[in-house]
């Protein structure tokens, strides 16, 4: 079976230990976690994980339905072959000079992307995107010369009101 990525959203209780009792169910597991965001959502006490993970359609089934045993956790999905809107933030620091500075605002303008911070030798950049637009940005900016990465891994939501 092929190995592929796969989003999965739980819906967990807000409380202290449940992010590593998740994390540690796919650790005994042997499944290394791309990504993981976990977040506040529209119902108080409950949060909302996005879990991005490699593996095969029947392993990975088999974490989920794990998942839902675990204490804590209300309803996990399989959201991979779903319509979804998937996002991600980037913060990229960059290296400036003046000669070059005016190239790399040209760049960011082009990917819709915000500068956060100046300095006299660098600039940070805010990107919001799919993983492949930010990919190509830091492929662009990564010829100036890129200091430093942080990303929040992605967020997927389901397109449309989803059946219950």
């Amino acid at each position: 079976m092929a190995s592929e990525k796969h989003i999965l959203v739980a819906l967990v209780a807000n409380k202290p230990g449940v992010l590593n009792r998740v994390a540690s169910l796919f650790r005994r597991r042997g499944f290394n976690i791309e990504s993981i965001t976990v977040g506040h959502t529209e119902k108080e006490g409950i949060s909302r994980m996005t879990i991005v993970v490699n593996g095969d359609s029947a392993t990975v089934e088999q974490v989920r339905k794990q998942l839902d045993k675990v204490i804590d956790v209300i309803k996990v999905h399989d959201i991979t072959q779903d319509s979804v809107v998937d996002r991600e933030l980037a913060l990229i620091k960059v290296k400036t000079t003046s000669a070059n500075r005016s190239e790399i605002i040209q760049i960011v303008d082009i990917f819709r992307a915000n500068i956060v911070d100046v300095a006299s030798d660098s600039l940070i950049v805010e990107v919001t995107g799919d993983e492949e637009k930010l990919n190509s940005l830091f492929r662009l900016l990564g010829s100036f010369g890129i200091r430093e990465i942080a990303r929040t891994g992605r967020l997927a939501m389901t397109r449309g009101i989803p059946a219950s």
